[in-house]
């Protein structure tokens, strides 16, 4: 990535955009700051930015109203920043087309790393080539897609690995959570849609409109093999 990235941050908590903006340009991210939403699209559009943060309690426009009315217009990375920290603002969140989710309070180094990922994954995924080739290596615990690594958490590899074994199957959300190996009691049928969310941004060239992990309505979902 060349030059500053520039990202957009909308948020009325005025002391912690200006904490931000001093942290994040040490590492060349140019942070700009708005604390009315409302100004929110209008500044998007002539300031052009590399992704957007957006926090989800704000007065006149909550986050998820804005993160709508952000997708209907453009396909920027979007991270939402939330106090609850709720499963159902996740989903809610990654529902409506935020690709991160941060709940606050959060370390700032953990922000950079979750916009620096992004930013990667964007690059990477312009490159992509159309003819797409999964490799899993057991005792790695890696997925290649096309010669390249994955960047996959233990449980986006196990969902991945379960996939690329059975394409063609239709998988429930119980299914998955009973196939997912040593997985966190704790996880529940919508994180399952948190994981496969994730898991598109990944491998998908538009996760919007997945070709390889369809969703079968009513069902759960299912692998197509590229071709």
């Amino acid at each position: 990535m060349n030059g500053m990235t520039k990202a957009l941050l909308i948020d009325d908590d005025k002391k912690l955009g200006d904490l931000l903006k001093n942290y994040l340009k040490t590492f060349d991210i140019d942070l700009f700051v708005i604390n009315d939403p409302r100004e929110a699209i209008g500044t998007m559009n002539d300031l052009d930015p590399d992704l957007l943060i957006l926090d989800v309690m704000m007065p006149y426009i909550n986050g998820f109203d804005l993160c709508k009315m952000i997708r209907e217009k453009s396909d920027k990375p979007i991270i939402m920043l939330s106090a609850r920290g709720e499963a159902d603002d996740k989903v809610k969140g990654i529902d409506l087309g935020a690709d991160d989710y941060l709940s606050k309070p959060f370390e700032a180094r953990e922000l950079v790393a979750r916009m620096h990922g992004l930013l990667r994954r964007l690059h990477k995924d312009s490159a992509k080539s159309l003819d797409q080739t999964f490799e899993v290596d057991q005792q790695r615990l890696e997925v290649s897609l096309n010669g390249s690594i994955l960047d996959l958490t233990t449980k986006e590899f196990e969902l991945m690995d379960l996939f690329i074994k059975n394409p063609g199957i239709i998988f429930s959300r119980d299914e998955i959570i009973k196939e997912i190996k040593g997985i966190d009691v704790h996880l529940f049928s919508r994180s399952i849609d948190i994981l496969i969310s994730r898991l598109r941004h990944k491998v998908e060239d538009d996760p919007k409109k997945p070709q390889l992990i369809k969703t079968i309505w009513g069902k759960g979902y299912m692998f197509v093999e590229s071709r």
